[in-house]
């Protein structure tokens, strides 16, 4: 690989191990919990609020943008909350009308926009191999502040707190990676190692399958010519069954 293509590989790894620092433990209590959608919905609802920001004219990934992504996954957050108190038997449900319901106003505001399909695929794809260091600095700092808030105060993350702190994780990741590699990145590392039942270890795992998934995605993205996010995608859940299926049956068979 050459210089230039380092240099382009490593700050996108950068910004897909921040990504998964966030997103792997989330995602095994997201598996928990049965609402596996919740990322996508919330991450849709996030985009939802750059599109509206990017609508009104305002600069690209500056604060107010941030602002109004984070407000719109909050307030989805809430709406969350409430409707898994309010109605938790058919709470998968409500999340996958809320996805919906995002993702449609998201095409009907950029209708009248000619560059509207474009950057539906970008928020949706994202280019995670075109992020550079002003971008991965404050998404650095969140992942801090809600990977020091999973990991103390985890006990005590129960209803609206979870959300919140699942908002913030979100609209972090969406506009680096994209809303398929924020799913994807949540929710396969996190089936992958469902088998596995101890805590740490189980984490421990799902950064690898992750890290794995990530660098040859990106590799290959690079060396194909390919779309980063969707191949990264496809890579992760390659990895993810060579892991559940092959190396951790070997590893467990080892053990005993």
């Amino acid at each position: 690989m050459s210089e230039f293509e380092l240099s382009i590989v490593f700050p996108a790894l950068i910004a897909c191990l921040l990504v998964l620092s966030t997103h792997v433990p989330l995602g095994t209590e997201v598996l928990r919990r049965g609402i596996i959608f919740i990322d996508l919905a919330i991450a849709q609802v996030a985009a939802l609020g750059v599109i509206a920001a990017d609508t009104m004219g305002w600069e690209a990934r500056g604060w107010m943008v941030q602002f109004a992504a984070v407000s719109a996954a909050l307030i989805a957050a809430g709406i969350l909350h409430w409707t898994d108190r309010r109605w938790p038997d058919i709470q998968e449900a409500i999340i996958g009308v809320a996805f919906v319901l995002a993702a449609t106003a998201g095409i009907l505001i950029l209708a009248g926009n000619p560059h509207g399909g474009e950057h539906l695929k970008e928020l949706l794809v994202g280019q995670v191999l075109w992020v550079n260091v002003d971008q991965l600095l404050p998404v650095f700092v969140i992942s801090v502040l809600v990977l020091a808030a999973w990991f103390w105060k985890r006990e005590h993350l129960h209803g609206l707190g979870f959300y919140a702190l699942f908002a913030f994780a979100v609209t972090a990741s969406v506009q680096l990676v994209g809303i398929y590699l924020v799913f994807a990145s949540l929710i396969i590392p996190a089936l992958a190692t469902r088998h596995i039942d101890h805590r740490w270890l189980r984490i421990i795992c799902g950064y690898a399958v992750g890290i794995v998934g990530c660098l040859s995605g990106l590799v290959l993205s690079i060396g194909a010519d390919l779309p980063a996010g969707a191949i990264v995608v496809w890579s992760l859940a390659v990895t993810a069954l060579l892991f559940s299926w092959l190396v951790w049956p070997l590893l467990r068979n080892r053990a005993s």
